[in-house]
């Protein structure tokens, strides 16, 4: 872990000048946030609870641990008592049966019970740590999100903290005021649980990727595929055993039958007369798309969902493993898309 030198003298009624040294670490905190809510929305606004919180006790910091340090115990403290209202989020994939690619969607679920996308954008300036047991880009990925929020959300900082952000066992014990006996007890639970559910061998997962000849050629046939309603060329990209989520709906489909089934009689389906563009983005570590649907032969196209793509790469090339739809037109302002394309 990184610490800087300095002792801030500061004030509570000081605003301006106490802001100016907490504000470089907003970034940072907001993606300590979201892995730990998985939610970018709720990241937001317990970063701004945090940073409120750090202005009302500013003069309450003695400079006896880093600026940086004690920041993220004021973020931990608030995103577990947030925590302990919520229930964890996680994807449809695992929580419910598969459903019948026939049938229309399952009515949607709360909102609350699902993983939300991150932008790329906000890795763009995060500390890598050459250390830590998980980079930057696979501790957000939806794979890793996923398992991580199985864990009691003690033990998700814990392993937060160490694996990804590189502190040592004494510096998270005085962090949570708990023994280091106890903290590195929660840390060995914690990685446990990892082991059992999430395979970094199997999600073939690398940072940069994305700009790898061989995926820009399958994301380039993608959307090709989906513009010219090609569902056989789509359903060819993906392995044999790919999974099709698109929450707040808990459907789910597994295979490239059920998945051709799905979009041949829902999302492609000529009756249906929907007209689909995909604009490239990043979401998660990885590539994404703001996808937009239109209806009949006129009118605007109106924001549908932000879809992230689980790549698996092997020596035979890259396919999709995933295609995770999170549809939710909220989700457009924070990665920089209107709300409507123009006619």
């Amino acid at each position: 872990m990184t610490s800087e030198p300095a002792k801030a003298h500061t004030t509570a009624g000081d605003l301006s000048e106490f802001s100016s040294l907490i504000e470089p670490y907003r970034q940072e905190l907001h993606l300590y946030c979201y892995r730990l809510l998985g939610s970018l929305h709720d990241a937001e606004d317990l970063v701004q609870e945090t940073m409120l919180r750090a202005w009302q006790y500013g003069d309450t910091f003695k400079g006896q641990s880093s600026l940086r340090t004690w920041l993220y115990k004021i973020a931990t403290n608030v995103c577990l008592d947030a925590l302990k209202k919520r229930q964890p989020r996680t994807l449809p994939v695992g929580l419910t049966p598969e459903a019948d690619p026939l049938l229309p969607l399952a009515p949607a679920w709360a909102e609350s019970t699902w993983l939300a996308p991150l932008p790329n954008s906000w890795l763009a300036e995060a500390t890598e740590d050459p250390a830590a047991r998980y980079s930057r880009h696979e501790s957000v990925s939806l794979a890793f999100l996923t398992v991580l929020q199985l864990l009691p959300p003690r033990q998700r900082a814990i392993l937060l903290l160490s694996d990804v952000l590189d502190w040592h066992a004494s510096e998270i014990a005085n962090l949570l005021s708990i023994s280091v006996s106890a903290v590195k007890s929660a840390l060995h639970r914690a990685r446990v649980t990892l082991a059992k559910h999430y395979h970094v061998d199997e999600q073939k997962r690398g940072e940069g990727l994305s700009a790898d000849a061989a995926t820009q050629t399958l994301l380039e046939r993608y959307l090709r595929a989906w513009d010219t309603r090609d569902v056989a060329g789509l359903v060819a990209l993906m392995k044999e055993d790919a999974t099709f989520t698109m929450p707040p709906s808990p459907s789910w489909y597994q295979g490239r039958e059920a998945i051709r089934t799905q979009i041949t009689t829902h999302g492609l389906a000529p009756e249906l007369q929907h007209r689909w563009f995909f604009l490239p983005t990043g979401a998660n570590g990885g590539p994404a798309f703001a996808v937009y649907r239109a209806t009949g032969s006129s009118g605007p196209a109106r924001a549908f969902g932000i879809q992230v793509l689980t790549l698996e790469f092997s020596a035979s090339g890259v396919l999709i493993a995933d295609v995770t739809t999170l549809l939710d037109p909220a989700l457009f302002p924070s990665f920089g898309f209107p709300p409507e394309l123009p006619e």
